[in-house]
C-alpha cells in the first residue's frame, strides 16, 4: 500500500472510531490501537505533509494560538429565541399558531445551556465556525472547534456548501474534573458549566480549548445548497444520517402532549450529561415557518419555554470550613437534606466571609437553597421571620483549623488564606512549588512522587526532603528495579545540589504571599542574608526598590510565624545556603526598560534578564512607549514590528552584549 493511501485509510479508520465514541458512545476501537494508528499518521505526514488532510484527526489537538479572532457575517442571521415561562404563556403561543387546525405538528427539544455557533462545510470539508455573537455577526472560532471530537471534519454525500447551528457545551462530568483541579492550582473556579464552555471556546490558544473536552449538540439546518426538505424532523435526521451529533427530539401535535414533554425533561434533567435550562418547541413544517416569519427579534414559530431554578427551603445545622491546596479558607453550610435537582443536598458553599456577612446567614437560620448552574447548591437568602432566638453572626476563625498557623484576608480580593509554613493541608502545592524550576530547582520530583512519600509519611515539610534516603525513595519510584534505584540516585544528587542555590532561590520557595521572583531577588541582594531579612522591619523592607506595604506586611507576617520560624532552623540544620551570592548592582541601566524578542544564541533569556537586572535595569514582556531598548534575535515577531512602529531602539544581540560590557 502507497503512503497516500495508508494515511487516507488512517484518516478515515480515526474519523469513524471519533465518531463511534463522541457521537453513537458505542467505541469498537480501543483506546491503545486508536493511540497507534494516530501516532502512525503524525508520522506519516511529517514524512510526507503534500499528502496531510487540513482536517486530519491530527489537527485536533489545537493548532497555532492566535493574536484575535476574525469577526464574520453570517449568511442566515442567528436569531434568539421568545421565552415563555408558564403553561399558560405555551398555550398561546401554540394557538396563535394553529388557531382551529389540530394537525400542526411541532418538535419539543432540550435547550442546551452552552454557546450557539454555526459550522459551514464546503464540499464536505469542514470550512469555517463562527460564534452566535449578536446574531448578524460573530466571531471565527474555527480552530477551537476542530479540537471537539464529535464535530466530524468531513462529510460523506453532503450538499457543495453546508451551514449547521449547534450548541457547545461542557458535560458535568467534565466540568466537575475541571474546577476540581482549577481548585488545585489555586485558580478562580468557574460558576457553572456554561461560563466554563464560554472561556473555553474564546481561548486565542487552541491547546487550551483542547484540553477541556468540549461537545457540541447540532440542532438546526442553515443553509444546504442543492436540497430541499418539507420539515425541521426531516434536516434533523439527515444531519445524523451525515454523523453530526444532533439534538434529541419528539415530534407531537396535541397541546397537552407538548406539556407533558416538556415537564418529563424537567424531571429528568438532572440525567442528561449536560445542562439545559429548558425546552425548545418549534414549528414543524418548514413552509409554515416561512409563512409565519419573524418580528424584528425573534422567529415567530418557535419558543423556549424556560425551566424556574428549583427553590427550597432547609435550616443550616453548621457552618464548617476548609483549607484547600491554595490555604485558602472555605466556609460550607451543612443543611438539613433537601432534595434538589434529582439528588439530595446536605452541604452549601458559602464562597467567603463577605457572602456570609451580607446575607447575614447564621447557624440555625432557615434559608432558600438551589443548585447554581443545577451543580452547586448555594444560599440565595435567609427567611429572618423563621431566625430562632439566640443565633449570632458567624466569622470566619482568626486561625487555620488544620495547622493554628495566623490566617490573613488577601488584599486584592476577599479570600482569607492561612499563613502556616508548614500546614497540611497546603503541603502538595508547597512542596511542587518549592522544588520548582524557578524556586530550588530540583528535577525529578514531580507531583506524583511527592503525593506518594507524604502517604509513606516521609515528607511533613520542605525541610524534610534534606532527609530522603536513596532506600526511602528507591519503592516509590515508578520503573523497573534497576531503573528505580538510578532514579533515586539522581533524585537524591539533585536534592543535595539544591542546597547551594542562592538566598533569592529560597526566598521565592518559601511561597511567601506577594514575593515573585523579582521581589525575592530584590530582597536577596538588599539585606544579604536570610537572618538580617528575617529581622527586617515594614519600614527597612519597604526601602528596597519595588517593594511596598502590602508585600513588607506579608514578609513581616510570615518571618513571624512559628511554623516559619522552625523550617528555617531545620533547613539551617540541613545545611542551606542562607546568603546571596548575586553580584552587587550596578546602577548602568537604572531607569532602562529591555524588551528581549526572538531567538538568541550568546545566551538564554534567563541569562540575559538576570545580567539586565543587575546593572539595575528592568526586563519586561511587552514593547510600550516606556521601552527603552528592543533586543532583537533570530525570528524576531510581532514586538519587533511594535517597536519599529513605536520608534523604540532595536538592538542586535552583539549591540546588547557590547551594552553589557561596554
Amino acid at each position: 500500500m502507497d503512503v497516500r493511501t495508508r494515511i487516507e485509510q488512517l484518516t478515515q479508520e480515526l474519523e469513524r472510531a471519533n465518531y463511534e465514541y463522541y457521537v453513537l458512545d458505542n467505541p469498537t476501537m480501543t483506546d491503545f490501537d486508536y493511540d497507534r494508528k494516530l501516532r502512525e499518521l503524525e508520522d506519516l505526514e511529517k514524512e510526507h505533509p503534500q499528502y496531510a488532510s487540513p482536517v486530519s484527526p491530527t489537527k485536533r489537538v489545537g493548532g497555532q494560538a492566535l493574536s484575535q479572532f476574525e469577526k464574520v457575517e453570517h449568511t442566515v442571521p442567528m436569531e434568539s429565541l421568545s421565552d415563555v415561562f408558564s403553561v399558560e404563556e405555551l398555550r398561546d403561543f401554540l394557538d396563535g399558531i394553529t388557531g382551529n387546525d389540530l394537525d400542526i405538528d411541532f418538535t419539543v427539544e432540550p435547550k442546551v445551556d452552552g454557546l450557539s455557533v454555526s459550522l459551514e462545510y464546503r464540499n464536505g470539508v469542514f470550512y469555517r465556525g463562527v460564534t452566535r455573537g449578536d446574531g448578524q455577526i460573530g466571531e471565527d472560532v474555527t480552530e477551537n472547534l476542530k479540537t471537539i471530537r464529535s464535530i466530524p471534519m468531513q462529510l460523506t454525500d453532503a450538499p457543495a456548501r453546508l451551514v449547521v447551528r449547534g450548541e457547545v457545551f461542557m458535560p458535568r462530568g467534565v466540568f466537575e474534573k475541571l474546577n476540581a483541579s482549577r481548585e488545585e492550582a489555586g485558580k478562580p473556579l468557574f460558576a457553572n458549566p456554561r461560563n466554563a464552555a464560554a472561556g473555553s471556546l474564546r481561548q486565542l490558544d487552541p491547546k487550551i480549548a483542547a484540553e477541556r473536552g468540549l461537545d457540541i449538540l447540532i440542532f438546526n439546518l442553515q443553509e444546504a445548497d442543492g436540497v430541499s426538505f418539507d420539515t425541521h424532523a426531516q434536516t434533523l435526521d439527515k444531519l445524523a444520517a451525515l454523523k453530526f451529533k444532533v439534538v434529541p427530539y419528539k415530534l407531537l401535535s396535541a397541546p397537552s402532549e407538548i406539556v407533558s414533554e416538556i415537564e418529563r425533561l424537567n424531571e429528568e434533567r438532572h440525567l442528561l450529561p449536560f445542562d439545559i435550562d429548558g425546552a425548545v418547541v418549534k414549528v414543524n413544517d418548514l413552509a409554515l415557518r416561512t409563512k409565519l416569519g419573524s418580528t424584528a427579534k425573534f422567529p415567530r414559530w418557535a419558543a423556549a419555554y424556560k425551566y424556574p431554578p428549583e427553590i427550597k427551603p432547609t435550616v443550616v445545622r453548621d457552618i464548617v470550613v476548609q483549607v484547600g491546596r491554595t490555604g485558602v479558607l472555605t466556609p460550607k453550610a451543612v443543611v438539613a437534606p433537601v432534595h434538589l435537582a434529582g439528588t439530595t443536598v446536605t452541604n452549601a458553599t458559602l464562597h467567603n466571609q463577605d457572602f456570609i456577612s451580607e446575607r447575614d446567614i447564621r447557624i440555625g437560620d432557615t434559608v432558600m437553597i438551589r443548585k447554581a448552574g443545577e451543580i452547586i447548591p448555594e444560599i440565595l437568602e435567609v427567611d429572618f421571620s423563621k431566625r430562632p432566638d439566640g443565633t449570632s453572626p458567624y466569622f470566619l476563625p482568626d486561625s487555620c483549623p488544620v495547622c493554628g498557623a495566623p490566617v490573613a484576608r488577601d488584599p486584592d480580593g476577599a479570600a482569607v488564606r492561612c499563613t502556616g509554613a508548614e500546614c497540611p493541608a497546603q503541603l502538595v502545592r508547597n512542596l511542587m512549588h518549592f522544588v520548582s524550576r524557578d524556586a530550588m530547582g530540583i528535577d525529578g520530583l514531580g507531583s506524583a512522587i511527592i503525593e506518594k512519600l507524604i502517604r509513606e509519611d516521609l515528607l511533613h515539610t520542605p525541610a524534610d526532603l534534606y532527609d530522603l534516603t536513596v532506600e526511602q525513595l528507591t519503592p516509590v519510584m515508578i520503573k523497573d528495579e534497576t531503573h528505580e534505584s538510578k532514579s533515586a540516585k539522581n533524585l537524591i544528587a539533585a536534592i543535595r545540589e539544591s542546597k547551594d542555590k542562592d538566598l533569592s532561590k529560597l526566598l521565592y520557595a518559601f511561597g511567601i504571599a506577594q514575593v515573585g521572583e523579582k521581589a525575592a531577588k530584590a530582597l536577596a541582594m538588599h539585606f544579604g542574608d536570610l537572618d538580617t531579612l528575617a529581622s527586617a522591619t515594614e519600614e527597612q523592607l519597604m526601602e528596597v526598590p519595588d517593594i511596598g506595604k502590602i508585600t513588607a506586611e506579608n514578609v513581616c507576617r510570615w518571618f513571624a510565624g512559628q511554623q516559619s520560624r522552625d523550617l528555617i532552623e531545620k533547613l539551617r540544620d540541613a545545611g542551606l545556603n542562607f546568603r546571596c551570592g548575586i553580584a552587587p548592582v550596578d546602577a548602568k541601566f537604572a531607569g532602562l526598560t529591555f524588551v528581549l524578542t526572538g531567538a538568541l544564541e550568546l545566551m538564554t533569556r534567563d541569562e540575559a534578564t538576570e545580567r539586565i537586572e543587575r546593572l539595575g535595569g528592568k526586563a519586561s514582556s511587552s514593547v510600550s512607549k516606556k521601552t527603552s531598548y528592543v533586543v532583537a534575535g533570530e525570528a524576531a515577531g510581532s514586538k519587533l514590528r511594535k517597536a519599529q512602529e513605536l520608534g523604540v531602539t532595536v538592538l542586535s544581540e552583539q549591540e546588547f552584549l557590547a551594552m553589557l560590557e561596554g
